[in-house]
């Protein structure tokens, strides 16, 4: 395939729009396709040779290759009448390729629609703005509805992020737009309706077979939207040295069709065109590419797409208000050099032409602009083909394969078996020889002769024989051991080289498949360690990376193909309604967005489930984290539901980061706690210890208060007593001044009465007080000692005078 040049019988693109509709130029698009893959200038047949190699191909995969290049090899002179093997090919190859193929198909992923148009973009961006908002005002908010009820958060406060790490992660994990929703479940109907799950793994076996894979979306009123495998054996292109085909201008298949559904998909044909075709197109049966399995009631269609360009052009005239109104134009509408009241307005846009060609013959059965083209929004100037291809080796228009890599080494183990075959077939039993001679000298001594037969049968059943060194003469007897065993041990190192040489053939696939025996399901070494193997499994799966990543890609481009189909669908197909309520009975929730859908544009992008190995790796980081303390439960649970490894990384990193902060938060509130208890019991004790001495002093206080009342009490009680003291002092006081001065009055009286006998009283009490000096004691005084004075205050001077 990569031997063949651009073909340049095609008819040129720079011609007007009517001349690229017509029949004509159609006819000479499809005969051009036809001659560049069919038969080219040096009349080789590209077609038949691709078909030839992928036939190849898929026998080796599937372990029916041909055998007679082994036959060939073996074969003296063509001669096979000596060799009696079993010709049936050892099947290497097709365990390598289910190792593979299943692998790569049990990899399941999610469809993610990113809607990317303004629309879409400023609801992203307001939804931002408001979480932004409420991070940024938190804890006024918290204030104002702690103080006032008045909730004047935009969303909900537990789920709000801490910082800009977690925003962008709460973007992409939690936020969806409803017609995103509405858009990825859509794509799942059709995805499923389609029985896309069936056609994914044909196109990863024959990425991994034949190198290349395709698939095809088309759209009809009767059957809506469709996804189609396409044998990459039929498929005709334009030359390209891309791996994704991103560049070709044409593409199409070769597919034999009955003639009834020839009748069927093109019912303007009559009878009579029906029957010229398929006269012609017998008589032509080698433009085939030797495809002669079908009869002469099937007919070679070539299908195909064409991409060209348009031009649109509209005249531009100047309204009587003084506004433009454009007027569509074909594109030989040219404005006059002098014009001052209109202009031609002109741009060049892509377009795609659909084509039917009966192989061999000049009957074109359909050449018409395509409908409902797939443009993308984000540039309608550009058009989609309806064929998604990918070869991820390609150079120079060769393509290479998993399986092509290895037919070599497959070929020699296939020898490698069929000389173990002869070995086998030529080796003998180990034998014995009996020297005749040898026994005619021996004597039995019962009148026996020893001869061959009953020295075979005591050999064989007591493994002892009987021998003479010497003959009867006397002489050196030469067959004095008469049985000798025969061994053939050549075909035994033959057999253990030719085991080495499949061994060694083997380990070759291994090598450059790189399908070592961590995946290949060979009993692994034992003395490997388990992450030896796991890591030896892990690069076999990187160095199959590229057909994983190629079967992605299609499936992406098939997403992004029925992402716009939809559009037409919702927008032009009478089947519109009928698809929302498809899409609808899935998710109830997505039919009042459905009716919008074709006013958006997506971006599609798959969402690979991480393998076990991945899924290892992370439950690991998880485990340490939950070990050291890092994360929660809660946080591990989450991040177990997350299905990219990437993101639940990043999660692991800021929930880390978060519990760290927490943790800290949490430390330094259990020290201001443990400072404050500190403080408090301080305060506590202190408190306790000026109660203390206040109640010492109140105590001290009152026992001086209880003192002094009880001083003031006994000194009221002394007063009182004193005061008694005193008035009866007193009393006692002016009984002796009565009596004192009713004695001055008896005196004066008993002076003037009793004048004589004064002088004897007085004489009398002279000599009274002369004994009592004499006998040394004093006059007896009447006065209270000291009785009298209170607080200092002497009532002795209250004394009457």
């Amino acid at each position: 395939m990569a031997e063949s040049a651009i073909n340049k019988n095609f008819p040129s693109q720079v011609v007007s729009d009517f001349e690229k509709v017509s029949y004509e130029y159609g006819l000479k698009v499809a005969k051009a396709i036809e001659g560049e893959w069919f038969s080219d200038s040096a009349g080789r047949n590209r077609y038949a040779g691709a078909h030839d190699e992928f036939h190849k191909l898929r026998l080796y995969a599937r372990g029916e290759q041909s055998i007679q290049k082994y036959k060939d090899e073996l074969a003296i002179n063509g001669d096979l009448s000596y060799l009696n093997l079993d010709w049936k090919p050892v099947p290497i190859i097709p365990k390598f390729v289910d190792i593979v193929v299943n692998g790569i198909s049990e990899r399941t992923f999610d469809i993610k629609a990113y809607s990317q148009d303004p629309n879409g973009v400023s609801k992203r961006t307001d939804y931002m703005q408001s979480i932004i908002d409420d991070m940024q005002a938190k804890s006024f908010n918290d204030d104002v509805k702690q103080k006032f009820g008045i909730d004047l958060f935009q969303n909900d406060p537990e789920t709000l992020p801490n910082d800009e790490d977690e925003l962008a992660l709460h973007m992409q994990l939690n936020y969806k737009q409803s017609i995103e929703i509405a858009e990825e479940a859509a794509i799942n109907t059709l995805l499923e309706g389609n029985r896309y799950e069936l056609t994914r793994k044909r196109i990863n076996y024959d990425l991994t077979v034949l190198g290349i894979a395709a698939v095809k979306t088309d759209f009809n009123t009767s059957e809506g939207v469709t996804v189609s495998y396409v044998d990459p054996a039929n498929l005709v292109y334009s030359y390209t040295e891309s791996p994704y085909f991103d560049d070709i201008y044409y593409v199409g298949e070769v597919k034999n069709i009955p003639v009834n559904e020839l009748a069927k998909q093109f019912p303007h044909l009559s009878q009579e065109e029906l029957e010229e075709i398929v006269s012609k197109h017998n008589s032509t049966n080698h433009q085939r590419g030797g495809m002669t399995k079908y009869d002469n009631n099937h007919v070679t269609v070539l299908y195909f797409n064409y991409k060209t360009y348009m031009n649109e052009v509209y005249k531009v005239k100047e309204t009587g208000t003084g506004a433009s109104k454009a007027i569509t134009k074909d594109d030989t509408f040219q404005a006059p050099e002098d014009a001052t009241d209109y202009s031609a307005l002109r741009r060049s846009v892509e377009c795609l032409y659909e084509g039917a060609l009966v192989l061999g013959t000049e009957k074109l059965l359909k050449w018409e602009m395509a409908k409902n083209m797939m443009r993308p929004k984000s540039d309608m100037t550009r058009v989609k083909m309806n064929y998604s291809i990918c070869a991820p080796r390609m150079y120079n228009g060769k393509i290479e394969s998993l399986v092509s890599r290895v037919t070599g080494f497959a070929d020699m183990i296939q020898l490698t078996h069929l000389k173990l075959q002869q070995v086998m077939s030529r080796m003998v039993p180990d034998g014995v020889y009996l020297d005749a001679d040898g026994l005619a000298e021996i004597d039995l001594g019962n009148g026996t002769n020893y001869n061959p037969q009953e020295a075979l049968n005591m050999f064989f059943q007591t493994g002892s024989v009987i021998g003479r060194s010497m003959t009867a003469d006397g002489e050196l007897n030469h067959g004095s051991v008469p049985i000798k065993e025969i061994t053939s041990g050549s075909g035994g190192n033959k057999m253990s080289s030719l085991i080495n040489t499949y061994n060694y053939y083997l380990q070759m696939i291994r090598d450059v498949t790189g399908l070592n025996e961590a995946r290949d399901g060979s009993t692994p070494d034992a003395k490997a360690l388990v992450g030896i193997q796991k890591m030896a499994a892990a690069n076999s799966n990187t160095a199959t990376r590229h057909i994983l990543n190629s079967g992605l890609f299609l499936t992406a481009e098939v997403c992004e193909a029925l992402c716009l189909r939809i559009s037409d669908v919702l927008e032009y197909s009478p089947t519109a309604d009928a698809f929302i309520q498809q899409v609808g009975a899935h998710n109830a929730a997505t039919l009042e967005e459905m009716t919008d859908l074709h006013l958006y544009d997506f971006g599609i992008f798959l969402e690979l489930v991480p393998d076990e190995e991945e899924r290892a790796m992370l439950e690991n980081n998880i485990q340490q984290a939950l070990q050291q303390g890092n994360i929660d439960l809660e946080d591990a649970i989450d991040l177990r539901e997350i299905r990219s490894v990437k993101l639940a990384n990043q999660m692991l990193k800021v929930r880390r980061k978060r519990k760290l902060k927490r943790d800290q938060e949490m430390q330094q509130a259990n020290i201001q706690a443990q400072a404050q208890a500190n403080q408090q019991s301080a305060q506590a004790a202190a408190q306790a210890e000026l109660q203390k001495e206040q109640m010492k002093a109140e105590i001290s206080s009152g026992l001086a208060q209880q003192q002094v009342q009880l001083d003031i009490q006994r000194l009221q009680g002394e007063a009182e007593i004193k005061k008694q003291l005193m008035e009866l002092e007193f009393q006692y006081q002016m009984q002796l001044a009565d009596i004192n001065a009713k004695s001055n009055t008896r005196k004066e009286k008993y002076k003037e009465d009793r004048k004589d006998d004064r002088t004897k009283i007085q004489a009398t009490q002279q000599s009274e007080l002369i004994d009592q000096r004499a006998s040394g004691k004093a006059p007896k005084n009447f006065e209270s000692a000291g009785n009298d004075i209170l607080g200092g205050f002497d009532l002795g001077s209250f004394d009457p005078k």
